[in-house]
This record gives structure tokens, sequence and C-alpha cells, in this order.
């Protein structure tokens, strides 16, 4: 009678909420790391002689080494290991990438032996992006690997609880990191100043990931109390319920796994690339300063914090998941054609807000709907590696995204990138054709969603039901 009736850790709401603010707190650092020269796109252009191809190409850099299998070996280190190594492990990757990419546009770089040795190669690339492009690449093996860890983690703690709600909540903090970044990082920088620099905001956000490291290790102290308390509750997982290696093939083999990555991935690679361009298309669209650019990005990660938490409220107790895929979907076609066709031709800020607003109202419906599904239409044993190969396959497009946006920004605005860095006055890009590819891929998903939600239907996997039952 005894047993029936005592609680495991994660049974306290109190402990597991102050578990979902530890991993949300490194995931809100890193977010916040990955954003930090977005609004800084101008500065970088002047200072270090970064053009548009080139910021692109730093952008893409973040997930190319995911791309070429790290996410693939994440997910069966995460399956393996467990959430406490795999999760200190991606913040100590996180924090290296981020020293090398502080170092790269750091004073202590210019001019050095190394700047000399890596600008001797590849010459249309600076010295400092390539080494930054490095770090970022660095870092963004540790962001997907912590990524994938703090859902399983989240599913783990709130599993038969609130897990919409606590994955939305999560998530929804990430998203006030982007906030804060566009908010602080042009005034870190000391944009209209006397001595603006590249270097400080870079510097201030790699601390933050020292911060989070120290939160996730809070966490894995709780995880470990849980675990034991499981242990003696006789609940510990069968070793026939283990992760086998096989089992990769039995997720590519999914024809609903691959419905689920092409739309995340053609959703994200709409949303990621974009906030690397978005204050510079609002400068260049607005006639206005970086800073005030950013001011007004910075909404759009609001809106999704604000809903994302009320959607994961309602996808646990209503449904209606696939629903909500195919209605964020057609929000971001929307918001990206207004980006592309209406505000070149009515530069009003009352218009900027309007889209940004839509978009981040999207981007809760998707992330919110999307990432709790999955544990319905995947086994438990390799919930991590379905995650990480999810993650693989989106960064595909969040690598080459950028690249192919910042080529095709230098190649239909020739001659703009020089004028800018000999500080000639009024010059601006066009973004039109930019825009219109991010909308495209808004076009795609909607396909996808409305696939998923069909095959959903016929198979009745419970994407449209509530996750408490």
């Amino acid at each position: 009678m005894t047993e029936t009736i005592k609680k495991n850790l994660n049974d306290h709401a109190w402990a597991r909420w102050t578990a979902m603010v530890m991993i949300a707190l490194m995931m809100l650092f890193a977010h916040m790391f990955v954003d930090v020269i977005s609004p800084l796109k101008e500065l970088i252009q002047v200072q270090r002689g970064w053009t548009s191809d080139v910021f692109g190409t730093y952008a893409g850099s973040e997930y190319l080494l995911n791309v070429w299998g790290f996410l693939i070996v994440a997910g069966i280190i995460l399956d393996k290991m467990g959430i406490r190594f795999t999760g200190e492990l991606s913040a100590v990757v996180m924090l290296a990438g981020a020293c090398i990419k502080y170092y790269a546009v750091s004073e202590a770089f210019m001019g050095s032996a190394l700047e000399a040795w890596l600008g001797s190669w590849w010459v249309d690339m600076p010295a400092s992006a390539k080494l930054a492009s490095l770090g970022f690449m660095i870092f963004g093996c540790g962001c997907e690997m912590a990524g994938i860890t703090a859902s399983k983690a989240l599913a783990k703690w709130f599993e038969g609880k609130e897990m919409a709600l606590a994955m939305g909540l999560e998530m929804a903090l990430a998203r006030v990191g982007v906030f804060f970044i566009f908010t602080i990082s042009p005034r870190i920088a000391g944009i209209g100043g006397a001595d603006p620099s590249i270097v400080r905001p870079v510097a201030f956000c790699t601390a933050l990931l020292c911060i989070g490291l120290l939160c996730y290790t809070v966490f894995c102290l709780m995880d470990r109390k849980l675990d034991a308390q499981r242990g003696e509750l006789g609940s510990a997982s069968d070793p026939e319920e283990e992760f086998k290696l096989a089992d990769i093939g039995k997720i590519f083999s999914s024809r609903l796994f691959w419905i689920v990555a092409m739309l995340c991935v053609l959703y994200y690679s709409a949303i990621f690339p974009f906030q690397k361009f978005a204050a510079n298309m609002l400068q260049s669209n607005l006639g206005i300063s970086a800073t005030a650019a950013a001011d007004i990005f910075r909404w759009f990660p609001i809106g999704a914090a604000c809903i994302t938490p009320l959607l994961g409220w309602y996808l646990d107790r209503r449904g209606k998941g696939a629903t909500m895929l195919i209605l964020g979907a057609l929000l971001m076609i929307i918001c990206h054609t207004t980006f592309a066709l209406v505000l070149p031709i009515v530069p009003s800020k009352a218009v900027a807000f309007a889209a940004i607003i839509l978009l981040g109202i999207s981007f809760s419906l998707v992330p919110a709907a999307l990432w709790p599904s999955i544990p319905k239409i995947m086994d438990k044993r390799y919930l991590g590696s379905a995650y990480s190969l999810i993650f693989w396959v989106q960064n595909f497009g969040l690598s080459g995204t950028p690249i192919i946006i910042g080529y095709a920004l230098e190649a239909t605005n020739p001659g703009v990138a020089e004028q800018i860095a000999a500080g000639v006055e009024g010059v601006a890009y066009n973004y039109t054709v930019p825009m219109l590819l991010f909308a495209s891929l808004g076009v795609l998903a909607l396909l996808f969603a409305l696939w998923l939600k069909a095959d959903d239907k016929r198979n009745g996997y419970g994407l449209e039901e509530p996750n408490i039952k």
C-alpha cells in the first residue's frame, strides 16, 4: 500500500517545472548566441569586410557538421548515454565553439599570424569569417545536440503530464532569447556611438553560455535523483527495450518520419535563416538604422513566446496538432510574400510590425504542434534518435538556405556591397528575390502539412487527439 502512494520527483509540480526552467535557460542562452551577429550585418561588413555571400556562408556553417552526420551520432549518444551525459557534453561543445568565434572577431586576432595564414587561401572570404565559421560550426554541433536532448528530457519528465505545455514553454523562453539579443546586441555593440564594436556582444553571449552549462548541471543532479527513485520503485527499463543501432533503419523506413522531417526542414528553413537577414531586410526596405530595424524584428519571437505555451495547453487538452501545422504554414507564406512584394512598395512600419507579429504566431503554431507529436509516432526506445534524425534532415535546409539567400542577394544587387563597404550613404539591398525564395519554402511546407493530416486521418496516429488522457 505504501508503494502505491509513493511519488517520484517528477510527480511534484515544483520539481518538474524547475527542471524545465534549468533546461530552458541553457537553450535560451544558446539561442541568444546563435543570433548575436544577426542585427549587426552591416557593422561586420564595414569592420571585417563580410559581404552578403560571406555572411550567408558563415550563417550556414552552424549546421555544416550536423549535415555530415554528427547529428546521427548525437542521437545514438543520447539513446546510449542518456540525457545527463549528452546535455553536459552539448553545453561544453557550445562553449568551445563560442570561444573560437569570439577570438575570430576580436582585435587580438586582427594582424595575428593565424589571420595571415587563413587569409592566404580562399581570398574571397576574410580570415575572420573563416575562423568564425569554424567556431560557429562547432557551436552548432553542441546546439543541435542540446535541442534533441532537451526534447527527450522534457518527454521523460512530463510523460503523461503537461508535455506539450512544457515543450511550449521551453521553446517560448528560447524565443525570448531572440527578443533579448535583437534588443541588446546593437546597443552593446554601440551602434550610433563613436566606437561601435562587433566584439562586445559576442563576448557577452559567450559568458551567458557558461551560465547555461551551470544550469544544466543543476538539472542533471535532479535527474540523477529521479532515476534513483525509479530504481527503488522497480521501474527501471527492461534491457530488451534498449536502443539498438538497427533501429535507425526502422526510422528511415517510416513514411511518416519522412513526411514530418520534410515539413520540418521546409518550415524551419524559412524561419531560422530568415532571422539572419531580417534586420537588414527591414533596414533596407524602410530606410532606417540597424538598431531601429532590430527593434522592430525583436517582436517576432515575443509573439511566439506568448502564444506557444497557450497552444501547448490547448494541445494537451483538445488536440488538433495537424491542423495547427497547416495554419502555421499558411501564415508564413502570407508574411514572406508581404516582405517580398508589399513592403518595398509600401515602406510602412505598421505593415512590417503586422507581418512580424503574424510570423510570430506562425512560429508558435508549428513547433508547439510538431515536437509533442513525435512521441506519438515513434517508439520510446529510439525517441532520441528519431528527434536527432529529424534535426539532421532539417540541418540540410538550415545549412544550405542562408548560403543560397546570401548569393541571391549579391547576384540581384550588383555593386551594393562595395558601396556599403565604402561608406556611401543611402545605399540599400533589394530583398524581393530572397523573400520570394522564403515564401516558396512555405508553399512546400504547406503541402507536406496537408499530407500529414490526411495520413493521420487515414491511419489514426492521434495527432489530432489531446495529449492528456
